[in-house]
């Protein structure tokens, strides 16, 4: 997953937090809402502009994050 082509992280949108292309929409708010139970459709029914390869980018990214806080620890 070349999550990049979905994610930017942009001082002037959000504080600087990773964003979705095009949106104010940030990973984080991604990932919590599937944390609290968000299923991927109702994601996508509430949020037009959020297609599935979205989502699954923000998880590629979390995922990366993630290894990379490892591999530096």
């Amino acid at each position: 997953m070349e999550y990049q082509n979905y994610i930017e992280i942009r001082p002037d949108k959000r504080f600087g937090r990773p964003c979705l292309k095009g949106t104010r929409i940030s990973v984080y708010d991604v990932l919590n809402w599937l944390s609290n139970g968000m299923s991927v459709e109702e994601i996508m029914q509430d949020f037009e502009e959020i297609n599935e390869e979205m989502i699954k980018a923000c998880l590629a990214f979390a995922a990366d994050k993630e290894r990379r806080l490892r591999i530096a620890s």
